[in-house]
């Protein structure tokens, strides 16, 4: 496998958590715990026959410091991706440049999974790293898959008064 090295300046900031997606073979009992017992509010739902995905979109919190939750179930048990397999899918991160930070991590030996940069459920511009690395694109999640999302300018804009308030 080959070193991964860091090459000049990040030309990207992580701004914080975007979103957290939980699955199960059925939604129903996620939203008994997530929706009916913590109290967090249904924005909306999600189909993708391509991404195998039936999902119900609620937040936690408002403004550019909402967080989603992503309450996922297959469409097709017996097909891939398995979004129901693994209980913690994957962990969505603010991006403030994603395509600079694409093709930035590229550089640096990150593996992205299939797809490229596209438009997620939210409606942001969207990508993921690859939970297992290779020989070529050593840097991975090792084990964990990563939605890097961009942000809209409000919330780049709330994380940066945030930072400065800090």
């Amino acid at each position: 496998m080959k070193e991964p090295r860091i090459m000049n300046q990040r030309p990207f900031k992580v701004l914080g958590i975007q979103q957290i997606a939980i699955g199960a073979p059925n939604k129903q009992r996620l939203k008994a715990l997530w929706v009916d017992m913590l109290g967090l509010e249904m924005t909306g739902t999600f189909q993708s026959e391509r991404e195998n995905v039936d999902e119900d979109i609620c937040a936690i919190g408002s403004g550019p410091f909402k967080v989603e939750v992503d309450l996922m179930q297959p469409i097709d048990p017996d097909k891939k991706p398995a979004v129901h397999t693994t209980p913690l899918n994957h962990v969505g991160l603010w991006i403030d440049d994603l395509p600079a930070a694409v093709d930035w991590m590229m550089q640096q030996g990150v593996r992205f999974a299939p797809g490229g940069i596209r438009k997620g459920a939210a409606g942001f511009d969207i990508c993921f790293l690859h939970p297992k690395g290779s020989e070529e694109f050593p840097i991975s999640g090792e084990g964990v898959l990563i939605e890097l999302v961009q942000a809209p300018p409000e919330v780049v804009s709330a994380f940066s008064r945030l930072a400065q308030a800090a």
